[in-house]
């Protein structure tokens, strides 16, 4: 029996369409543990960004803990909390979100803090980054204990911090979500490391 043209063509299309998804699928499957080593590894490069690889021995991207929205790392050493990384985003950019990690030792005191995403306006809001200015390394070593709550701002809101030149805002927020997040810090400290 010999089969009409369509049904000819529809068996190719099949067999092509089954070859496709094999494919796809053997790919996924040899390359999967390659993308989540990768994974692990940018995630730790970031985290070390905010804590030093050497004050901490335990698997601090696995020791982790949602709380409240929030995303948590826990540095150990020799079992004992030595300091919490928390993954923090402000709404406030002047361009949307700023995704912050920010690093808290157990007296509350910060250790460091990197943004990891923003779309701030280059040549202004930008400065936020790192690699654009050195502004986001005025938040180490600072305390809420420090100082008034309220000097917990920027300069042109009677505050501590600078601001950048034509870009109030971004500082603004970053410096409201440094202080929020220190304080739900201090106030969960406990259930953090349970």
């Amino acid at each position: 029996m010999k089969l009409s043209s369509p049904v000819t063509a529809a068996i190719r299309v099949g067999l092509f369409s089954f070859m496709i998804v094999a494919l796809v699928s053997l790919v996924y499957h040899a390359s999967k543990d390659k993308i989540a080593e990768n994974e692990y590894l940018d995630l730790l490069h970031s985290l070390q960004a905010v804590l030093s690889p050497d004050s901490y021995d335990n698997d601090l991207v696995n020791d982790v803990i949602l709380l409240q929205t929030q995303t948590i790392y826990r540095a150990r050493k020799a079992g004992k909390p030595i300091a919490a990384i928390i993954q923090s985003t402000t709404p406030y950019g002047y361009n949307g979100d700023i995704q912050l990690l920010i690093a808290l030792d157990m007296q509350g005191r910060i250790i460091g803090v990197r943004v990891l995403k923003h779309k701030e306006t280059p040549g202004l809001g930008d400065k936020i980054d790192l690699k654009k200015s050195d502004w986001i390394l005025n938040f180490a070593q600072k305390s809420l204990a420090d100082n008034d709550l309220s000097l917990w701002a920027v300069k042109r809101d009677g505050g501590l911090f600078d601001q950048f030149t034509g870009a109030t805002i971004t500082p603004r927020a970053i410096v409201n979500e440094v202080k929020k997040t220190a304080l739900f810090f201090q106030h969960n400290q406990q259930v953090i490391f349970k």
